[in-house]
């Protein structure tokens, strides 16, 4: 059973960083692309950052610059650091494995950017 857990989410000030973490279990992580999407109340989800299983990288161009997405495929984490943030920023954000057929969400975490 795929299981996705998030973390670092928080409040934060216009300006300043967070980083997320997802950690994952029942699958063999490094073969999967990993993904964060974020969702902002009132909008649809959106794919923020990507991450193959390679270590290629693509990022929505809001966030191309500010935010670097990772992973470490010996702790089965991905993480997604966020750097000077902005109040758009402000969402719910979820970790996504794409199993190649299927896709696993985590339960999202939080981050509001607010002064």
């Amino acid at each position: 059973q795929v299981q996705l857990v998030e973390s670092g989410g928080g409040l934060v000030q216009p300006g300043g960083f967070l980083r997320l973490s997802c950690a994952a279990s029942g699958i063999d992580f490094k073969l999967y692309p990993m993904d964060w999407y974020r969702q902002a109340p009132g909008k649809q989800r959106e794919l923020v950052a990507a991450v193959t299983s390679r270590g290629g990288t693509y990022y929505v161009p809001s966030v191309k610059g500010r935010f670097t997405i990772s992973r470490d495929n010996a702790k089965n984490t991905v993480y997604l650091q966020m750097n000077s943030l902005k109040p758009e920023d402000t969402a719910v954000y979820y970790c996504c494995a794409d199993l190649g057929g299927s896709v696993s969400w985590g339960q999202g975490t939080q981050v509001t950017v607010s002064s």
